[in-house]
């Protein structure tokens, strides 16, 4: 049966900070959504990249060492410089109750720095969720290496890493996508990934999330992954659920998570069927002791759309590492359908929350600064199906 919260405690604080380019043009990104109940900061060693920056809190790292000119694609500059302005970081996360730490990893800062920032909000007492891009294949092999060893960092320095896989990006892109709109588009995965979440717990004055129940899901929970799905029309919800477990994101299967937080986001005519139905499909995909939590926001911008953000934690190392590389099958939907008849619902926890999100604004400026540190990502979504 679904359980409703109708108690609203006092909101959690939540701080996203980007790091280095891809980092810092994510957060542009959630800003010109007009993503609520968040504090954005930006963090860059370069100084003119900084600037273009929309974030109410812009911390230039490093300065002794690199004089505001970047980290020279070195992540050993970038992590002396985060250590360099570690009291000046420390500053900025202090009373945070959760830390999106987002950054792109392959080049200079964001590789270096974002896993030195990490531990410091996770020391600092805040649930500490990283969400970063693995650069492509083309990219070369140098920074396939250094975004080997920065996820590695990650992986030490937070609750829970969210890694976004650039090359199964390529299965969802439209061929004929320019490079540089999908580069201008490619950020909305990292803006998904916090949003996805943030959504649920921090929109204002409205009913939330319960944050400890985030807290169990992605509390020293290691390798996440995420799946999106979009759909419009008469089976919209079932179909953006299905789109969301089999995305080529999830590079393992959702069963083999632990913990599964899912967002469900859609216009005013979104329905409670729709969101059972939406739940019930990911509920049967998962594994039957699985965690789950879910929530509903309302995005009057949305109309006929409904957006499902599946974000599944508690993965081990192994799983992923056997499907990685490989393309994941179609959805079975008939041994799905079987599972929902036998079990409507499954016995787990879990929670709707039905929030208003604040319309997004139509803001049109974008950082261009360090585009490879940002993910190709899908065509817009006037243009999906």
């Amino acid at each position: 049966m679904l359980e409703f919260d109708t108690s609203v405690d006092q909101l959690a604080v939540i701080k996203v900070i980007g790091v280095g380019g891809g980092g810092n043009n994510a957060v542009n990104r959630m800003i010109e959504h007009g993503v609520q109940g968040v504090d954005f900061i930006a963090v860059n060693t370069d100084a003119q990249a900084l600037n273009l920056s929309k974030a109410e809190i812009k911390l230039q790292i490093g300065t002794k060492l690199t004089r505001g000119l970047g980290a020279g694609a070195n992540p050993e500059v970038g992590k002396k410089a985060a250590e360099e302005s570690r009291e000046q970081l420390e500053e900025v996360l202090r009373g945070a109750d959760m830390v999106f730490v987002t950054a792109g990893m392959g080049g200079g800062t964001g590789t270096g720095a974002a896993p030195v920032i990490a531990q410091i909000a996770r020391d600092l007492g805040a649930l500490t969720v990283g969400v970063v891009t693995r650069p492509f294949t083309f990219e070369g092999r140098k920074r396939q290496t250094q975004a080997i060893g920065g996820i590695g960092g990650m992986k030490e320095s937070v609750d829970t890493l969210i890694v976004i896989p650039n090359d199964k990006l390529l299965q969802i892109v439209d061929k004929s996508t320019p490079m540089l709109e999908a580069f201008r588009e490619a950020d909305n995965v990292l803006r998904q990934g916090v949003q996805g979440i943030s959504d649920l717990i921090a929109t204002p004055g409205l009913i939330n999330l319960d944050f400890a129940d985030v807290k169990t899901i992605m509390s020293n929970k290691g390798s996440a992954l995420m799946g999106i799905g979009i759909a419009t029309g008469e089976n919209r919800a079932a179909e953006a659920a299905k789109k969301a477990i089999s995305s080529p994101l999830l590079e393992s299967s959702i069963d083999g998570a632990k913990g599964v937080l899912m967002n469900i986001t859609g216009g005013s005519n979104l329905s409670l069927f729709e969101v059972q139905e939406a739940a019930d499909i990911v509920a049967s995909a998962s594994d039957e002791e699985v965690n789950m939590i879910f929530g509903s926001v309302i995005n009057e911008n949305l109309k006929d759309e409904i957006i499902v953000t599946v974000i599944a934690t508690g993965f081990s190392e192994e799983a992923i590492q056997q499907q990685r590389n490989t393309t994941r099958p179609t959805l079975n939907t008939n041994r799905q359908a079987a599972q929902q008849q036998q079990a409507p619902i499954r016995e787990q926890r879990q929670d709707v929350h039905v929030q208003q999100e604040q319309p997004r604004q139509n803001q049109q400026n974008y950082v261009q600064d360090d585009m490879l540190e940002v993910p190709a990502f899908l065509r817009n979504r006037k243009n999906r199906g």
